[in-house]
């Protein structure tokens, strides 16, 4: 998602030829394996990443991986920042593949690729030094943040190396006072007068006398950026003694003296090299063509590093390069002093170049930094689509801040766009304004939308002003959503309809799909079921298949309420088949969650466990926002369905703390759920604190958006044996009824049938019990039923075998652990016993009749009678369920 990774910034630097080396810094920075953080914190040009290259050249390779970033102000940028820091993990150490696959389909999610990370790093058997150079580029605070919960949460193996201008914000006294925190200062890294000379004498071939280098260094005090510059302007001089004793000023005019020094003496072609690719971040021979208008920049890249002129390679290829950020600013003020007319010219030729070329951030940066905002407006708003597509959020909000309103103003589609970037963040704030700013440009009379641009305004994507009016519908539907307004959504969601032009399919489809959410909030699912087919459709037609996936969440969630599993189930099926298993899709592991649900219903554990896995294997990255919780769901089903009841109330903890909500209703909240879970293991005080909190009463007028909570209420009255729970289940029943919601009515009646065993009515008790298992049967659901345990499977067991629904309540009865073991109600004989172990070979029925010795009818009457006894269709369900049932066959 952040475009093409420069390999010579995630490479740990070789020592460079001609460092002097430092024995006592070195000693200190030994120490860094044996704490969690050290800063290397000092001005420019004070040696820090020269002294990390000589450290980190001296790490065993058996002792720690090392990995190095070298950052610059394009990281500024949490998705690209940390794309790089995990690349170089990977480089290093051969962890870290996971965390980047979960921030490359999710930017935004940083803390789940770090947790991710993490967890590689804490099996490794070696230690790992991530080192991060020049990290006062860098002011995002995603980034800082993701460096505190690294730091925070870090296992013994992980060693953050921080160099820095300036100290980050990161609680480094509270570290200090633990001991966990290793420092080198200004102080420490300043060069004493051994140092200066044996640089000044050695690498830079000067001959100075110790009095000479005293002076030298006594005004430089130490800085070594500036004995640098110094010795470049001393090469050939006669009267070094002189330059010495005029050598003297701050840090700024020093730099300032120096670099006219080192400039005045390069040849007029190399100056204005300098000074006109001085407004590039990095460089490649063919960009700095472009820019400086002449041949050779490849070649005198090459003569730069060489003649040691601050140019720091960015790859082993010596394809692409930067300046030292120091010798860069002095470049750039010289610039501006020198040439300040040539400097838009200068951006808008480097915008042009990453423009032809693709790099349309790049372009944009350029254009913006050249005043050429009219241009950079273009490019954005033709990129805009691609780059929402993408997700690149970071970006896009960088844009939104980058452009003045007043362009904004005359630009609708921009306007739009960015409305939509907003929206992407959750920065609702100014929506609402930008959308009447957006009207009131294309019709200020309050008139009908305009059809031709009117005078005064600018669009470049045609296509995308056409859909202006339906769009600006579609916002409001979704800002009106968001507040509660449901009549207002769903009015706005219409007008988006009306308003779509022909062959726009994805406005159509968020327009319907937003219709859809108001109707499923309100309780009108089959309204809400219409309307998302439409839009699935009409996502499918446009090619944007993973909304596609995420819609159909929603679908399946709205059949199932409707009493329909087996419709979501073949819905989730078909959406899976969408998505390329060798390049799976975002979203698909939504999928796999969501088809483990619709197998939990119908008691197959053994493929819903199966599902579970593949999606955790995909990485959540391969899931919506919604995934992590959602998932942790499931999976707490599975492992209740198992009688883990802890290890299930655990991830529904873990489930509510990443829980990520959209616009869809909140049917079944987390809290809820675990409040069940609660009331099952007899905690009723906790659930009871859940209910007060929640403002619950048996009294409540019953509502489809809170029938989820008021069930979780009458489990809780029912377990407390409160006469309430009768009155309030009777009205949830009807309700649900009117409401054509027959998966909630099913689970209401299996309750009501308790309720009324509680209070000594059997037969309404099977009463309400017979209606439920007919809606089971219908519906194939099992799981609904079971999990009400001995309760139920005592009413199970007295349903006449003269009563309709006898036949699927043994079924239901085979389902439930009737026993510690999971004993069947009906036993397999030893005959079927043998047939079940060959069931589960990979011999064909003809094949296994030979093998017993019995004609092919006698082994099929057989099959039929083990399906009926474990409650199954299918031999490979038979396999299944015998293993979870544990009467699985020994071999004989």
């Amino acid at each position: 998602m952040v475009g093409p990774l420069l390999e010579g910034k995630y490479r740990a630097p070789a020592r460079r030829p001609g460092t002097v080396t430092r024995p006592r810094l070195l000693e200190t920075l030994g120490g860094t394996l044996r704490t969690a953080l050290t800063v290397v914190s000092a001005p420019a040009g004070f040696g820090k990443s020269t002294l990390l290259a000589e450290w980190l050249a001296a790490v065993p390779a058996r002792t720690a991986a090392v990995a190095f970033v070298s950052l610059d102000e394009g990281d500024d940028d949490p998705a690209r920042f940390w794309t790089y820091a995990l690349t170089a993990v990977h480089a290093a150490a051969d962890v870290g593949a996971g965390a980047l696959e979960l921030l490359d389909a999710a930017p935004s999610s940083v803390e789940s690729a770090l947790v991710a990370l993490l967890n590689d790093v804490g099996g490794m058997p070696r230690d790992l030094v991530l080192v991060l150079d020049d990290l006062h580029l860098v002011t995002a605070p995603g980034v800082h943040d993701g460096i505190a919960f690294l730091l925070e949460h870090r296992p013994p193996q992980l060693h953050l190396v921080l160099a820095t201008r300036v100290d980050p914000p990161l609680p480094l006294s509270r570290r200090r006072a633990r001991g966990e925190l290793l420092e080198v200062r200004a102080a420490d890294l300043r060069f004493t007068e051994q140092e200066a000379a044996a640089y000044l004498n050695g690498p830079m071939g000067l001959a100075l006398s110790a009095h000479d280098v005293a002076a030298l260094d006594g005004r430089a005090e130490g800085w070594i950026a500036a004995l640098q510059l110094a010795a470049l302007s001393m090469r050939g001089r006669d009267d070094v003694g002189a330059f010495i004793a005029g050598f003297a000023g701050d840090d700024r005019h020093v730099v300032d003296y120096l670099a006219d020094e080192v400039l005045a003496r390069q040849p007029d072609d190399v100056r204005d090299f300098l000074l006109a690719t001085s407004v590039l971040e990095r460089l490649t021979g063919p960009l700095c063509d472009a820019v400086t208008g002449r041949d050779g920049g490849r070649a005198t890249l090459v003569a730069l590093e060489r003649a040691n002129l601050f140019l720091v390679p960015l790859d082993d290829r010596r394809q692409w390069y930067r300046y030292h950020h120091l010798f860069a600013d002095v470049l750039r003020a010289h610039l501006a002093d020198e040439r300040a007319d040539d400097v838009p010219e200068l951006h808008r030729r480097a915008s042009d170049w990453f423009a032809e070329r693709g790099d349309i951030p790049a372009a944009v940066d350029h254009a913006l930094a050249g005043g050429h905002v009219e241009r950079a407006a273009d490019l954005m708003e033709r990129a805009m689509p691609t780059m929402r597509r993408e997700r690149r959020e970071a970006e896009l909000m960088r844009w939104v801040r980058a452009v003045p309103d007043g362009v904004v103003a005359v630009r609708p589609v921009l306007a739009l766009a960015f409305v939509g970037a907003l929206t992407q963040v959750s920065q609702f704030d100014t929506v609402a304004q930008r959308l009447a700013d957006v009207e009131r440009s294309l019709r200020p009379d309050g008139g009908a939308w305009p059809t031709e641009v009117p005078e005064g305004l600018v669009v470049v994507d045609d296509e995308g002003y056409r859909s202006v009016p339906a769009g600006v519908a579609v916002y409001r539907a979704a800002l009106a959503l968001r507040r509660g307004d449901l009549d207002g959504a769903a009015g706005h969601a219409r007008e988006g309809l009306a308003l779509t032009p022909d062959g726009d399919d994805l406005t159509r489809a968020a327009a319907g799909a937003l219709g859809g959410l108001a109707s499923w909030a309100r309780g009108d699912l089959v309204g809400a079921e219409a309307a998302y087919v439409e839009a699935v459709a009409g996502l499918h037609r446009a090619g944007f298949v993973a909304d596609v996936l995420g819609c159909c969440i929603a679908l399946g969630d709205i059949r199932r309420t409707l009493g329909r599993p087996g419709d979501a189930e073949r819905l989730y099926r078909w959406a899976l088949e969408l998505s390329d298993p060798a390049a799976p899709l975002r979203g698909t592991a939504d999928m796999h969650v969501a088809l483990a649900g619709a197998l939990l219903e119908r008691d197959d554990l053994a493929a819903a466990a199966e599902h579970l896995d593949t999606a955790r294997g995909l990485g959540e990255h391969r899931g919506l926002p919604q995934n992590p919780y959602r998932s942790r769901v499931a999976q707490a089903r599975l492992l209740e369905a198992r009688g883990d009841l802890d290890a299930a109330l655990a991830l529904l903890d873990e489930a509510e703390r990443v829980h990520d909500g959209d616009y869809s209703p909140e049917v079944a909240p987390v809290p809820a759920v675990r409040a069940r879970l609660r009331i099952k293991r007899g905690e009723l005080h906790e659930a009871e604190s859940w209910a007060r909190a929640r403002h619950l009463s048996p009294d409540d007028e019953p509502t489809y958006l809170r029938e989820y909570e008021h069930v979780t209420l009458a489990r809780l009255l029912l377990a407390r044996r409160d006469d309430a729970a009768t009155r309030l289940l009777e009205r949830l029943r009807a309700a649900a009824e009117e409401g054509g919601r027959d998966g909630s009515a099913l689970e209401i009646l299996v309750l009501t049938a308790l309720a009324a065993q509680a209070r000594g009515d059997v037969p309404a008790a099977l009463d309400a019990l017979r209606r439920a298992v007919a809606l089971a049967e219908a519906t194939g659901a099992v799981r609904v039923i079971v999990d009400e345990g001995p309760p139920i499977a005592g009413l199970l067991r007295a349903l006449p075998k003269h009563d309709p629904a006898h036949a699927y309540a043994r079924r239901l009865l085979a389902a439930g652990p009737s026993s510690p073991a999971g004993a069947l109600v009906d036993p397999l004989s030893d005959r079927e016993l043998d047939v079940l172990r060959l069931l589960g070979s990979e011999l064909d029925g003809p094949d296994i009749a030979r093998e017993l010795s019995v004609s092919l009818n006698t082994m099929r009457t057989h099959t039929k009678a083990i399906y009926a006894k474990l409650g199954v269709t299918s031999r490979r369900a038979a396999v299944r369920r015998a293993h979870e049932l544990g009467v699985f066959p020994r071999r004989r």
